[in-house]
């Protein structure tokens, strides 16, 4: 049995050695695995470094790309089993991250799993709370809803095969196609026990514009999804209030208090321009899926 392991990369030379590097020093038994880069035109040394580490190297041109289109040209070009997808500024946090993320595929207690992501030492205050909520400590396999990430993930390519990444989102190809397969009855499963390291090193604009994108894709997901600017307004102060109590708690406070308003500021900003425009949300998930935690 083959693992493929699948990086999206355009000019991801910072953080990629360390992650082939992690890759190379995982533990594991249960099955064999290869590296496999989809990039979309690096103009860095992303694609030497990926040579460097015997990984298979194939493109998408960039004016082509979407996260789905590209998820799905790794995939077919992937000979695994198991398909396991992270993003090229992730770095596994154990030696076991490969062998833990996959067993609930061999096990068959999942077709589609995602692990926990944490905060390096470089991430926003802010950003290390929005990681706590969606990662929490705790796995579960199989869990509720049909919440998911790429950036540290697995899927069988046989469910793949069946039924393949959304090419026209914005984002949120994950979840789109979680939702598929939790409608179809098939479980989805969340292991805390196989964490990355994600790095997001961003101007507050590329903040707003992630955001931006991934709030118009969940449209698509969640089509009742409607953001007001009250709605706004009320998410912004109670992210930077919750924010600013857990960053006096840990006496980090006053270093953080500039960061924690703009990380917010550009967070719902975007998400208030990607989404305010359309359809409703119920007070029930909407409280769910914006709210701080």
């Amino acid at each position: 049995m083959l693992a493929s392991i699948i990086i999206r990369t355009y000019n991801e030379e910072k953080h990629l050695e360390r992650l082939l590097i992690s890759i190379q020093q995982q533990k594991i038994s249960e099955v064999d695995s290869e590296i496999v880069i989809i990039d979309s035109g690096s103009t860095d040394r992303t694609l030497e470094i990926a040579g460097d580490y015997n990984a298979r190297i194939t493109h998408i041109e960039k004016e082509k790309f979407t996260f789905g289109r590209s998820l799905n040209f790794g995939c077919d070009f992937a000979q695994g089993d198991y398909l396991v997808f992270i993003s090229g500024h992730c770095i596994p946090v154990k030696p076991d991250w490969l062998s833990t993320l996959i067993r609930p595929l061999i096990e068959k207690k999942a077709v589609y799993c995602y692990g926990r992501q944490v905060g390096h030492n470089t991430t926003k205050f802010s950003e290390k709370q929005v990681f706590k909520k969606y990662f929490p400590e705790q796995g579960k396999v199989p869990q509720e809803g049909f919440f998911c990430n790429n950036a540290n993930a697995s899927l069988n390519k046989s469910t793949w095969l069946k039924i393949k990444f959304d090419e026209t989102l914005t984002g949120l190809e994950d979840m789109q196609l979680a939702k598929r397969l939790v409608e179809q009855g098939q479980a989805i499963a969340y292991v805390a026990d196989a964490p990355v390291y994600h790095i997001h090193d961003e101007r507050w604009n590329q903040i707003k514009m992630r955001y931006e994108r991934e709030a118009i894709a969940l449209q698509k997901i969640m089509p009742q999804v409607h953001i007001s600017f009250s709605d706004f307004m009320r998410y912004f102060l109670s992210a930077i209030l919750h924010d600013s109590v857990v960053a006096r708690k840990e006496g980090v406070f006053l270093r953080n208090i500039f960061e924690i308003i703009m990380f917010r500021l550009m967070q719902y900003r975007g998400v208030y321009k990607g989404n305010h425009e359309h359809r409703k949300l119920s007070a029930y998930d909407k409280e769910k899926y914006f709210y701080p935690k």
